[in-house]
């Protein structure tokens, strides 16, 4: 009698471990990613500084690292964004919380991906950016200027931060961002994919929320850690379940 369990006991096991697999994706909320400056949990940090305080109830950066981030040339990748001359502050106020979000934020778990990178083992891509978060990013930068069209590599390393390589040449950022979306998606080599989704929808990622009013992006990240979920969950999880029950009943009767 027992060998003839095997089959449909079998197909219970790998139904099993599939729904498991599935509901490991909870490991995709309120995490920081493995990367140089990150806490290893998130948790409060009361001193935030600066354009960080949002994200002091619960956060994956220290106090210390959202008080570097500020600082033109930073000390926590000595990368200068004045490298095509000084950036308007109205500009530089979106790049201090664009990092602010990257260092602090424990809701960006449904996009991080491991890379093999020499300073981090994880990285986020894709994350969908709120439309107006981006347009108003690009509308704030159009006057600055700078060299490249994609900040996450090329750039000249000898002098310890970074320089515009030998043949690029500064030019405003409308001319090498010319659309919102050029800016967003091509700036880190596509971390950020704009959305078509409004602040406050539940759909998209804010970079600027009022913490007074809670962490929208918790909500967010909710949505697409489920929408994963989802998505690994087996197929006609209900038929197969009644089929299962049927062959069990068969094999008994046999």
């Amino acid at each position: 009698m027992a060998w003839k369990l095997m089959p449909p006991l079998l197909l219970l096991a790998w139904f099993s471990a599939s729904v498991c697999s599935a509901r490991d994706r909870t490991d995709l909320l309120n995490v920081c990613m493995d990367a140089k400056h990150h806490k290893t949990k998130p948790g409060p940090e009361d001193k935030l500084h600066g354009q960080c305080t949002p994200w002091r109830k619960n956060a994956c950066c220290s106090v210390s690292t959202s008080q570097e981030l500020h600082k033109d040339t930073s000390l926590l990748y000595n990368f200068n964004w004045d490298h095509c001359g000084k950036m308007e502050p109205a500009c530089k106020r979106h790049f201090i919380q664009d990092t602010c979000l990257y260092e602090c934020s424990p809701n960006l778990g449904p996009w991080i991906q491991q890379v093999n990178d020499s300073w981090r083992r994880e990285r986020f891509r894709n994350v969908p950016l709120c439309k107006e978060d981006c347009e108003s990013w690009w509308e704030d930068c159009c006057t600055s200027y700078t060299c490249k069209s994609d900040w996450h590599k090329g750039w000249n390393w000898t002098s310890g931060s970074n320089k515009c390589p030998a043949e690029a040449v500064c030019r405003t950022f409308e001319s090498y961002f010319p659309t919102p979306a050029a800016l967003c998606e091509g700036l880190w080599s596509h971390s950020y994919r704009v959305s078509q989704y409004s602040r406050g929808s539940g759909r998209c990622i804010q970079m600027w929320f009022e913490p007074a009013q809670g962490n929208p992006n918790e909500e967010v990240a909710r949505f697409y850690a489920l929408a994963m979920t989802s998505r690994a969950m087996p197929h006609g999880t209900g038929p197969l379940l009644l089929s299962l029950a049927l062959m069990l009943q068969l094999w008994l009767l046999d």
